[in-house]
């Protein structure tokens, strides 16, 4: 995270941390609280995630390579994972982008609680992947998720 507090995004010329945090505030809703806590998980689960702002306004968590994007919709708080297609999903949380051969994504609807600890296997997973090199499934990716004591509530 470190490389994090020095990266600006050139348009606003605020660090990237600021503009997710204004973003998460001007959704001032269910779906900037599920954002807020899913950013929570992810720096939990990877202390030296990156934090990056593209396409936009689409919030992106980065190590080697994205991790996933943070988009929030009317509806729907999807969380894309870049290589999703490759990672081992034993709690069934991929829900939308099933069909495509790379990306899977987790669409959170408002009320809708998500398993933290599997949640942050999969980030776990997908920094494996990233770090591996190797565009299939790595060893730690097909280990399941690691077991973490938070939830999502």
């Amino acid at each position: 995270m470190k490389e994090n507090m020095k990266k600006l995004d050139s348009k606003e010329n605020q660090p990237t941390s600021q503009l997710i945090d204004k973003r998460i505030a001007e959704l001032g809703d269910w779906r900037g609280e599920t954002l807020s806590k899913i950013r929570k998980l992810i720096k939990e689960a990877d202390p030296d995630v990156v934090e990056e702002w593209k396409w936009r306004g689409v919030p992106v968590w980065s190590h080697e390579g994205i991790i996933c994007t943070g988009e929030s919709y009317k509806a729907v708080v999807k969380l894309t994972f870049a290589k999703g297609a490759a990672l081992k999903d034993p709690a069934k949380l991929f829900n939308s982008s099933l069909e495509g051969n790379t990306r899977r994504a987790i669409d959170i609807h408002e009320g809708e609680k998500i398993d933290a600890n599997a949640f942050k296997g999969l980030i776990v997973a997908a920094i494996a992947l990233n770090t591996s090199g190797k565009k299939g499934k790595t060893k730690a990716s097909e280990a399941g998720a690691p077991k973490f004591s938070s939830a999502l509530n």
